[in-house]
């Protein structure tokens, strides 16, 4: 019997070659392209997601043939400057997507292109010091540096010359820098809960912080301790950790994500050994750990032994919740929530799992918004994208506004600032866990 086409089947994903020559060809490279460009112009379905594919669809449409074969070789990096990964078209829209014999997985063929420029130099300095959180944040993050910077960082007039002089968009918004971080708040700590196993679940884990949730904004974490522990399961923080390469790879430099794993991997598979699951805030980052790492190095076991004990807060919380462990002792409504789904929270392929505990909140109505932010951590900044990045954010705040909400925030506190730099009315982002912190009653210190 013939084998059935996998249109009907949920996606797989296969291991990322990049070890081999053949990756860096840019002949092989652009037959590929040209390829899977040819399938996505025939189809079009993804056009409503990013940027990438109205360029790619405007190539074609503009050429002499109206065929991909029409479209010049050197346009293709157009598409892929516009690609930052968020693999929605791969989980969420493509039907010709692995195990279907199209074999078509545009982010990663993204990726790949991205790696070929890299490895030819093609790369700016913007970029590649912005995607070099940890260097930036240990700077920043200084006393008193920290404070000017984000003072700097309100003023219009340096605003415009940091646009001049480095590309970075002048009415973009930009993190806070906090000299009082993450690990500064919880150096202390020392978790007093039973840690009790539930399903799948050890109840104890450690918090892998994220450049961002430690030196930029370290409140959620304060509020995931706080909401974990009211629900017995014991929290401490990964002993370190460097960023988990999520930048870098969307850079293509995957000599720097491998340096991250080298750094990241023992330290997190050291404290699975030792009874800990694993967490962290930022949905990219726990992607990174559940899926790109292993992708990228599917023979390395520790890599393996981290994906399987990695969980998304969220996800974690429901696991324990469907064993009767998660309390429910509730003691303030929500009202409205306009709840944003990020990308990388999505395609972990999980569920609805923010949505489904906040519903949990007696008095609560979510309404989940599953469209991307556009912010992708840099793409927003960046002088030649700030434009379409708020062009995709725009229908996401309209949704916002239109809920009336109480509330409104994202799994991606990013994403949940660029949202409101949209809605531009005063009104801040919370955190969802954040929320959860609010709905239980527990008081902040």
């Amino acid at each position: 019997m013939a084998p059935r086409e996998g249109n009907l089947d949920a996606p797989t994903r296969h291991a990322v070659d990049w070890r081999n020559p053949d990756f860096y060809r840019e002949e092989s490279l652009h037959a590929e392209m040209e390829r899977v460009f040819g399938i996505c112009h025939g189809c079009r379905r993804c056009v409503s997601l990013c940027q990438a594919f109205p360029t790619l669809f405007d190539l074609v449409d503009a050429s002499a043939t109206l065929e991909v074969d029409g479209v010049a070789k050197a346009d293709y990096g157009k598409v892929v400057d516009h690609c930052y990964l968020c693999d929605l078209c791969y989980m969420t829209k493509c039907p010709y997507v692995p195990p279907h014999s199209w074999a078509v997985d545009f982010p990663h063929l993204m990726l790949r292109a991205k790696a070929v420029k890299f490895k030819q130099g093609d790369v700016k300095l913007r970029d590649r010091v912005l995607t070099s959180t940890d260097a930036v944040g240990r700077f920043a993050g200084i006393p008193i540096v920290a404070q000017t910077v984000n003072a700097v960082n309100r003023i219009g007039a340096a605003r415009k010359a940091l646009q001049a002089v480095a590309g970075i968009h002048a009415g973009a918004w930009l993190p806070e820098f906090e000299s009082n971080n993450l690990r500064k708040r919880l150096a202390r700590h020392e978790s007093a809960a039973a840690a009790i196993p539930a399903g799948r679940t050890r109840g104890r884990v450690a918090l892998f912080a994220t450049c961002y949730m430690n030196r930029n904004e370290p409140g959620p974490g304060e509020d995931l301790l706080a909401v974990f522990e009211h629900n017995g399961i014991a929290v401490r923080l990964a002993e370190k950790e460097r960023c988990c390469g999520m930048p870098k790879l969307e850079l293509g430099d995957f000599d720097s994500v491998q340096e991250a794993k080298e750094a990241n991997i023992p330290v997190l598979a050291k404290l699975v050994d030792e009874g800990w699951d694993l967490t962290a805030l930022i949905p990219s980052c726990v992607l990174m750990f559940k899926q790109e790492l292993p992708l990228l190095f599917p023979d390395d076991a520790d890599v393996q032994k981290v994906k399987a004990a990695f969980f998304d807060p969220f996800e974690y919380l429901m696991l324990r919740h469907k064993e009767g462990k998660l309390k429910t002792d509730f003691k303030q409504p929500l009202g409205r929530v306009a709840y944003h789904a990020a990308c990388h929270q999505r395609v972990q392929n999980i569920g609805p799992k923010t949505k489904e505990a906040l519903s949990l909140v007696p008095g609560t109505e979510v309404e989940i918004i599953e469209r991307c932010s556009g912010h992708d951590g840099t793409y927003a900044v960046k002088q030649e994208f700030h434009d379409f990045a708020m062009k995709i954010v725009r229908p996401v705040a309209a949704r916002v506004r239109q809920a009336a909400a109480d509330h409104y925030g994202s799994d991606c506190a990013m994403a949940g600032h660029h949202i409101g730099h949209a809605l531009a009315d005063g009104c801040a982002p919370e955190h969802p866990i954040t929320l959860l912190r609010i709905a239980y009653g527990l008081r902040k210190d």
